[in-house]
């Protein structure tokens, strides 16, 4: 641990830093322009900078700019260059988008692209704006935009409770962090109300609706107010990462944060809930630290699980803890407060007894305010506690603790006692031999060796009894305690001195030896399991590798479990003892760690944390630790919850690895089965049409006679057979997208009647019952098609069905529906409640039927209603039988000629 004059940069947000720089250096920069609400002026703002940097010579282009009817700005937008939009048509209507495929081919040095949160039209290759932007910073262009407050993703509830209007789209807070630039553009409400009026914000239509709902002073300022604060949350990032990058020590009070200092002391958690009000009332960020030296090291178990316990407590109040190890408290305090940029440090006030952290006067309090003279110093004083901190882990004896801890802890003692007299029986032989200063150099030599073997207290022993041993032994007159010669009181006092020194330096070299040890051991399983699970492509190999990774930092037992297929949690085969599966559920379903030192179900032995990946939650992890303190001390679990998120991006990496995979495989079965169907069908198509002719010639020549029934029945199976090719081939070209719709305005009862006349081989007399309405309106589609699909809905209805059969249309507001019904059995309960699956093809109702066919019918159906941007349903009809609809979207036809 560094000591607090050390006021050097920490290496790893050195490191982290750095690699932020090298990333944005090739990045493009984003500047945001927020506001609180429409019409504080962002725009107006954005395009002012832009032309500025025009004139001081930079290639500026307007990707897209929104005036809403300002003419304002649109008097500003004049001038700069502006991409061209490009044409796009959704639902008959063409539409004008951001070109972003233009916007990457002309890369101009800024790019303005307003309203960041706005999202793009179906078919578009993002989803959304943002998305578009983000394209363009790896791109390496620098892009300006805009931005309202309620279109934060984490503000959308917020905003929607404070306005009643709850806004669609938005945009993750991550893009606001991670821009480069906030440049908050603020209006008071006042004046934002007089410039509604004078129409410099909407229209007057949508002015006056706004100033009722939305525009009104209450919800401006609460907007204010939020867009300010969340403003000051950016700027806050940026001093921060400023003050880690410039290595400044001193602290700056732009924040105000608090950080708690928590000591061995009981009631230590009084300062704590006071930092939490303290941090509640000034709206600040607070922390809470303990400082563990190797004096406190050797506290008693019950002591350390009470200090783990007030952190505990302090996280539940919402502070970001963590547990420090240095020789000297206070140093160590005031260097972590100002790596975090807190401005006041809160501590209890020591009691009568109790000389604060266990140290001698002066008090902590004077300590720190001494080192760090320009941070305010909150001493809190004692009172009686109302309540005892409940224990979150069991008791369970450690090392120390047990029966026989003070053997243990008296072993050393003893070991340097002996070492002291295996010194003086060694060198009393050698006194007539060796200088009294070499013998000195022997005792001194054992003194070092016990302190590097046994540590502090024992070398303290050493060296008192090494004093004592050459005095009596060695200093005339001999084998007694009296010296002759004053100087030997000097060589006593520099023996005493040197052993306690040494013993004091080794003492603290296998303190921070133990400490970087147990970094080294984190960092080490860590890297340990991403290197495995890196090569890891089964999702048992993955929990078996998590299964190890936990066993061996933790030690105890560890259980990984993850979903299936369903995304349902699998319980293990054979559970541990006491492993509760059900609480392993509950953590999964509500994506909160359970059991074992947490504030749900706190009595299980066992400790559950959802292994939450970037998408969703992949499994549980349960671990059953050797020692359930460890899950008290902010780095072990920090530790725990770094390796639970390791193993749940494995995970999900090895979800999608598998649907990349099963897409691949179905990609190229889908263009196989393609292909062979067109070559099939081409190659069947022409002699199957020679065969129908020559059986219809044979049958013509040979009629009232048993070959011409013959020849009959082979036209009859020939024909089957070419309409089963025609549907093939009508398959492959669907499926290719070469399909051109020959979009016309029709009439449903033409189509309908042309289909009847095409059907009747299928159908065979059956009888049919067609409702029409007479004002029917026109539709615009391709009739030849429609017509195959009605065709193949009356073939279905004849083959499944029992007549009569029903034809109906009718109209709705922006569609036509249509549907065919049968009054048979129904469709088969194997496909109820997933009736799509019998659009698919080579589907059929009944997977083994006398009825023929291949089960296409219905997927070209669906093929064909969907070129026209239609819907296809299955369900059974009421009354008994299946009725096949589909909708086709509908838009007013055009006037009639005079």
């Amino acid at each position: 641990m560094a000591a607090a004059s050390d006021h050097r940069p920490d290496p790893d947000e050195l490191l982290a830093q750095l690699q932020a720089d090298e990333q944005r250096a090739r990045r493009g920069r984003l500047r945001i322009y927020f506001g609180a609400n429409a019409g504080v002026g962002k725009t107006f703002a954005m395009l002012g900078a832009a032309r500025r940097e025009q004139q001081a010579g930079r290639d500026v282009l307007v990707g897209v700019v929104e005036t809403h009817g300002r003419s304002e700005t649109a008097q500003l937008a004049e001038g700069l260059p502006q991409l061209p939009l490009r044409e796009v048509r959704y639902r008959d209507r063409l539409l004008k988008e951001f070109d972003l495929d233009g916007a990457l081919e002309r890369k101009p040095a800024i790019l303005l692209v307003d309203e960041l949160a706005h999202s793009n039209v179906p078919g578009s290759r993002h989803p959304k704006r943002w998305q578009d932007v983000q394209e363009l910073l790896d791109a390496g262009i620098d892009v300006w935009s805009t931005l309202n407050v309620q279109h934060l993703e984490s503000l959308n509830d917020t905003v929607g409770a404070i306005t009643g209007i709850r806004v669609h789209e938005t945009v993750p807070d991550t893009v606001l962090d991670g821009a480069d630039e906030v440049v908050l553009v603020d209006v008071p409400p006042d004046e934002l109300m007089a410039r509604l009026k004078a129409g410099k914000v909407y229209i007057p239509q949508q002015a006056e609706r706004a100033a009722q709902n939305f525009f009104r002073k209450g919800n401006l300022i609460a907007l204010r107010e939020i867009a300010l604060r969340r403003t000051a949350e950016h700027v806050e990032d940026d001093v921060r990462s400023y003050r880690v990058e410039q290595a400044i020590a001193p602290v700056w009070n732009t924040e105000g944060a608090i950080l708690a200092c928590v000591g061995p002391r009981a009631g230590d958690e009084q300062a704590v809930r006071a930092a939490a009000r303290l941090a509640g009332q000034m709206n600040v960020r607070w922390y809470a630290a303990y400082v563990e030296t190797p004096r406190l090291r050797r506290l008693p178990a019950g002591e350390r699980d009470r200090i783990l316990a007030v952190l505990k407590l302090a996280e539940e109040l919402g502070a970001e803890t963590a547990v420090l190890a240095a020789h000297a408290v206070a140093p160590e305090l005031v260097a972590h407060a100002q790596q975090l940029n807190c401005a006041t440090l809160v501590v209890g006030r020591p009691g009568p007894r109790h000389g604060g952290w266990g140290m001698a006067p002066p008090s902590m309090t004077r300590r720190l305010a001494r080192l760090a003279p320009a941070m305010d110093v909150v001493e809190i004083g004692l009172r009686e506690s109302v309540r005892r901190l409940a224990r979150v882990t069991p008791a369970a004896p450690e090392e120390g603790d047990s029966e026989n801890g003070w053997q243990a802890r008296w072993l050393p003692y003893a070991w340097a006692a002996a070492a002291s007299v295996a010194i003086t029986l060694v060198t009393t032989p050698l006194h007539d031999v060796l200088d009294l200063a070499n013998i000195v150099m022997l005792f001194l030599l054992t003194t070092v060796a016990v302190a590097m073997r046994f540590g502090r207290g024992p070398a303290a022993l050493a060296a008192v009894l090494n004093v004592a041993a050459f005095d009596f032994f060695f200093v005339p007159p001999r084998l007694s305690m009296a010296v002759s010669d004053v100087q030997y009181l000097v060589t006593f006092c520099v023996m005493l001195v040197v052993g306690l020194l040494v013993g004091q330096l080794t003492a603290g070299l296998r303190f921070q030896a133990r400490i970087a040890d147990s970094r080294e051991r984190r960092a080490q399983s860590l890297f340990e399991l991403t290197r495995d699970l890196s090569a890891a492509l089964l999702s048992t190999q993955v929990a078996a590798l998590g299964q190890d990774a936990v066993r061996g930092h933790f030690g105890g037992d560890a259980v990984v479990l993850v979903t299936d297929a369903r995304d349902e949690l699998v319980q293990p085969a054979h559970a541990p003892p006491g492993f509760d599966g059900s609480v392993a559920d509950w953590a999964f379903r509500n994506w909160q760690p359970a059991g074992l030192a947490t504030s749900t179900l706190a009595a299980q032995a066992w400790h559950y944390v959802p292994l939450q990946a970037p998408m969703r939650v992949r499994g549980v992890l349960a671990l059953k630790p050797a020692q359930p303190r460890w899950l008290l001390i902010p780095e072990q679990r920090r530790q725990l919850e770094t390796l639970a998120r390791q193993v749940a991006i494995a995970l999900e990496r090895v979800h999608y690895v598998e649907i990349a995979q099963q897409a691949l495989v179905e990609m190229e079965s889908e263009r196989l089965r393609n292909a062979l169907l067109a070559a099939i069908s081409h190659d069947v198509r022409t002699p199957l049409t020679a065969l129908i002719g020559l059986a219809e010639s044979l049958r013509n020549s040979l009629r009232n006679s048993l070959q011409g029934e013959t020849a009959e029945a082979i036209a009859q199976q020939a024909r089957s057979l070419g309409h089963l090719v025609n549907n093939l081939l009508d398959m492959a070209r669907l499926q290719s997208g070469k399909v051109n719709l020959r979009l016309e305005w029709q009439s449903v009862e033409e189509v309908v009647g042309t289909a009847l006349r095409s059907a009747q081989p299928h159908l065979q007399g059956r009888t049919v019952h067609v409702s029409l309405p007479a004002d029917l309106p026109l539709v615009e589609f391709d009739a030849v098609l429609i017509e195959r699909v009605l065709v193949n809905l009356l073939e279905n209805a004849a083959k499944y069905g029992v007549p009569p059969i029903e034809i109906r249309a009718w109209a709705e507001p922006d569609a036509l529906r249509v549907a065919v019904r049968d009054h048979g059995p129904g469709l088969p309960a194997a496909v109820q409640g997933r009736e799509q699956v019998l659009f698919e093809k080579f589907t059929r109702g009944q997977a083994e039927s006398a009825t023929p066919g291949v089960g296409l019918g219905l997927a070209i159906c669906k093929a064909v209603i969907d070129a026209h941007r239609g819907t296809m349903q299955a369900a059974n009809a009421a009354g008994g039988g299946a009725e096949f609809s589909f909708r086709l979207p509908r838009r007013p036809p055009p006037a009639a000629p005079a």
